[in-house]
């Protein structure tokens, strides 16, 4: 033998260990739904980590039992993460937003025995706890008890003295599942192993990801029941950066934790910006200590983009999705990223951005075809990786070609240099004509005229062209705006047959549970309208 490397397996438990004997002092604050604060740090949720572990035995808890969450973002959701992690188990976080079947569905078929919640989700569950089959006991997460005989998470872990030690793993272990939020027939299931998490962790680190170190001061607004909160958590304790968690999405709570706690970094999606925007025009303010921002999920309209550019805030548009952890490209800067001027750095911040090293991309035809990467030709994109999905949790075959591509049903181009930029969902496209019009596009440059809070495109059937876009609009608050303001606007940076038929003023949009825009819903609730343009 000529010389070795040791042999040390990627396991999630080695990154808590890390921050523990790093970064031990390192805070971590949760704001939780109540409107209290309080204020942790790595060596205590290392420590609550092992009570978890200690706890979750003590409750008959094997290797490969699945622990569920339905909870925001806080100290003892971290902790849980990792404690489940050390026993041997997995940590299945859960959307609260889905449809209370579909609640029922993911549940029993991920067959969790553990449920922790916090209490805000409680009338949740409470509304179908007598449809789940595998569920042994639901404990609740807060540190209130309001009444009942459910117990709580700090009674729980102040009973352990987390004498632990973590069980032996392998690198190849399930450590997490989550499922897809169910666009088409019932959810399914993504597990993340040891290794595909430390691999992501290490690579959110980057400079061209992430940029995170023990400086950072990092305050997630994508929930942490969200494809592994962006593996935020993983890639803090790594640097043992800051954390700061809000168990509130509301604009005014939002900024007052950025200001008062100094955040220099967030990442979440577009409609929570917009939000927060709002509410910054409505009462004031400025950005703090803010340097970064990640913003992924759905594409970030350019007025976004230059807003927080224009403030001194560097942006870096995301994609990605739960099968791929979710990092799948991120705003890498070009080389000559200096010598362009304000409107050309725009224009490569809005497409999503480059793989990291770890990830590869194609796009393919209709008949499967590699196109080439010229910036123009679209199809389906193709994406694979160590961090991507392989095989749907419980499923009997893989979910990838024979060469390891995954199809992510979005419709993208790729140019000369590897940018990236979605076009649309392949169900979200509006084909008109045999052409196809980016609902995408339409609405970010809707979402750029003055007036417009939100704004959502859906094709509807159309006698002649098949389907013609529909655009629905959310007007800001006293505004009065109206259509042809709105075509005005788009006249010029749309192409002329892409602007809609017919322009709809609603209250409101529906949404996912971390902020997107549910177009699934919109299709259906429109899928019979008839465009005011057509003759009976």
């Amino acid at each position: 033998m000529l010389g070795a490397m040791q042999d040390f397996p990627l396991l999630v438990t080695n990154l808590i260990d890390h921050a523990e004997r790093e970064h031990g002092p390192r805070e971590i604050v949760t704001h939780w739904s109540d409107g209290e604060l309080s204020r942790s740090n790595w060596a205590t949720v290392a420590l609550e980590a092992r009570k978890f572990a200690q706890m979750l035995e003590r409750l008959g808890m094997k290797r490969g039992d699945r622990v569920a969450t339905i909870a925001m973002n806080h100290a003892h959701h971290i902790s849980s993460w990792y404690g489940t992690a050390g026993m041997g188990g997995i940590l299945h976080t859960i959307n609260p937003r889905l449809h209370a079947d579909q609640l029922v569905y993911v549940l029993n078929h991920a067959g969790d025995r553990l449920l922790f919640v916090d209490a805000m989700f409680l009338p949740l569950v409470e509304a179908i706890r007598d449809r789940l089959e595998t569920v042994e006991q639901v404990i609740l997460f807060d540190n209130a008890k309001p009444g009942g005989e459910l117990k709580t998470y700090r009674e729980l872990i102040d009973a352990e003295d987390g004498d632990y030690a973590w069980v032996s793993a392998d690198e190849r272990d399930p450590v997490g599942l989550c499922y897809t939020s169910g666009t088409t027939g019932n959810p399914k299931g993504v597990l993340y192993e040891h290794r595909s998490n430390v691999l992501h962790a290490m690579t959110a680190l980057q400079p061209a990801v992430m940029d995170l170190s023990s400086r950072s001061v990092m305050l997630p607004i994508v929930p942490m029941f969200h494809a592994n909160a962006w593996g935020i958590p993983f890639a803090a304790a790594a640097v043992g950066a800051k954390m700061v968690c809000s168990c509130s999405n509301d604009g005014g709570v939002l900024w007052k934790l950025f200001r008062e706690e100094k955040v220099t970094f967030s990442a979440g999606v577009p409609t929570v910006w917009l939000a927060m925007f709002a509410d910054m025009d409505a009462n004031g303010g400025d950005y703090g200590a803010l340097e970064r921002v990640v913003i992924g999920g759905s594409a970030a309209p350019r007025a976004m983009i230059e807003r927080l550019k224009k403030a001194g805030i560097t942006v870096a548009h995301a994609w990605g999705m739960t099968e791929t952890s979710p990092i799948g490209t991120t705003g890498a800067r070009p080389h000559n990223w200096a010598e362009l001027d304000f409107d050309a750095q725009v224009d490569i911040i809005t497409k999503q951005g480059r793989p990291p090293f770890g990830v590869e991309l194609r796009v393919v035809d209709e008949d499967g075809q590699e196109l080439p990467r010229d910036g123009e030709s679209s199809g389906r994109l193709h994406v694979r990786g160590p961090w991507v999905l392989r095989r749907y949790f419980r499923a009997e075959e893989d979910t990838v070609d024979a060469d390891g591509w995954f199809d992510t049903g979005d419709v993208s181009v790729l140019y000369p240099d590897g940018t990236m930029q979605i076009t649309d969902r392949a169900k979200d496209v509006i084909k008109s004509g045999g052409e196809w019009i980016s609902s995408i596009e339409l609405e970010n440059e809707a979402l750029g005229c003055d007036g417009v809070a939100e704004a959502a495109a859906v094709g509807v059937h159309h006698p002649k062209w098949d389907e013609r876009p529909l655009l629905l609009i959310v007007r800001k608050p006293g505004s009065g705006i109206g259509p042809e303001d709105i075509l005005d606007h788009l006249q010029g940076r749309v192409a002329k047959w892409w602007l809609p038929d017919e322009i709809k003023f609603v209250e409101e949009l529906p949404h996912t549970a971390t902020g997107k825009i549910l177009k699934r819903a919109i299709r259906d609730e429109y899928a019979d309208y008839k465009l005011e343009t057509i003759d009976e």
